[in-house]
């Protein structure tokens, strides 16, 4: 009798059978409240962040030669929209962890590029406008890879329940603190600067904090109910997007420091706002465990760059000191050159004033 009266799985097979009890869990009501407060608290601070890093000038210059803009647009956009869709037919996911993948992999950058790039000696200046710019683009773009992308599992209920107008709706209340950072970037500059670091730390915390309470929720079970696929994908995507990212800088005959920061840009995706929208706008019993897909993916992500900046450190550094010491050396020959011509130029003769105020012309003699 009580076996009956449990609710069927969201989905057939095992990937489905395993959301039943994490949606259950998830019914805790004071839980799943203050993990909806946490996680918009959380998302408004990184959007802050992002737009006190962003500077008028700086996005008038891209728009301008607009490189980074067309960047973001074909690895946010096409490469990992795709990417996420070919890894769900690959590993054969049912439609919640398909829907969970895309929803990651159509996500704008995340804030822990820009960090990143820092430690590989990138550009930042590109970065945070491929960040900017993405997530921008991401209110329309999204929702549209979304609908694109899901087609395929159309006849299942979470896709056709697939909430795209409260994903708008989400990705549009981003704006408001993206637009109070610009203005904050503007007219203090200084206190921008604090709320960034502010920003960076945020994301680290919230995304602990995110891991401690969904544990505490889903039970000691937490990765047992998670399928070894959806595991697997969750190491691949970073992974692969990181390459994408890299190749397509090499296409467009980009530095090889700028090529660093595209491959960042491209495999770091914006984990707090994935995780917003699956808390946000779905049912708990229907999205279940994969609601800690976008959280697997930050660890990996973070993982993995964490060893593209360590293998740099050990290897790539020297090659960039020695290429950045060979610039300075080429404008300090030419510098020395320059001191020269202008010394034979005005070496015809030399003025020396004595003590009785007469002034004597000493020729010179030009060696042949």
């Amino acid at each position: 009798m009580a076996s009956s009266a449990q609710p069927p799985a969201a989905g057939g097979g095992p990937d489905g059978g395993s959301l039943a009890g994490g949606g259950e869990t998830f019914g805790d009501r004071s839980l799943s409240q203050g993990l909806s407060v946490l996680v918009g608290l959380g998302l408004c601070v990184t959007m802050l962040g992002l737009g006190c890093a962003v500077e008028l000038g700086q996005l008038g210059q891209q728009l301008r030669r607009p490189v980074g803009l067309l960047l973001a647009l074909l690895g946010q956009f096409v490469a990992m929209p795709l990417l996420a869709f070919l890894l769900a037919l690959i590993f054969a996911l049912d439609e919640v962890a398909a829907v969970a993948v895309l929803l990651c992999g159509c996500c704008p950058g995340g804030n822990l590029s820009n960090l990143m790039s820092v430690l590989v000696d990138g550009d930042m200046n590109l970065s945070i406008i491929m960040t900017a710019s993405s997530t921008l683009l991401a209110l329309f773009l999204m929702p549209l890879c979304l609908w694109i992308y899901s087609r395929h599992w159309i006849n299942t209920a979470v896709v056709q329940l697939l909430p795209l107008g409260a994903v708008s709706l989400t990705l549009g209340s981003t704006l408001l603190p993206i637009g109070l950072g610009v203005l904050i970037r503007y007219r203090h500059p200084r206190a921008a600067d604090l709320l960034v670091k502010i920003s960076l730390w945020s994301l680290l915390v919230t995304l602990v904090v995110l891991f401690i309470l969904t544990g505490t929720m889903l039970g000691p079970d937490l990765l047992a109910q998670i399928p070894a696929s959806v595991y697997a994908i969750a190491v691949l995507m970073p992974l692969a997007g990181y390459a994408l990212g890299y190749g397509l800088a090499t296409v467009f005959k980009m530095p090889p420091h700028c090529r660093r920061t595209v491959s960042l840009e491209t495999g770091c995706q914006n984990v707090q706002l994935c995780t917003a929208i699956l808390k946000l706008t779905f049912s708990p019993e229907l999205i279940g465990s994969m609601y800690m897909f976008p959280l697997l993916y930050a660890l990996f992500q973070s993982a993995e760059a964490g060893l593209f900046v360590l293998a740099y450190k050990m290897y790539g550094r020297d090659s960039y000191k020695q290429d950045t010491l060979g610039e300075e050396e080429d404008t300090d020959i030419s510098y020395k050159k320059l001191k020269e011509e202008e010394v034979a130029d005005t070496s015809y003769g030399t003025v020396t004033t004595e003590e009785h105020n007469s002034i004597q012309m000493e020729p010179t003699q030009t060696a042949l």
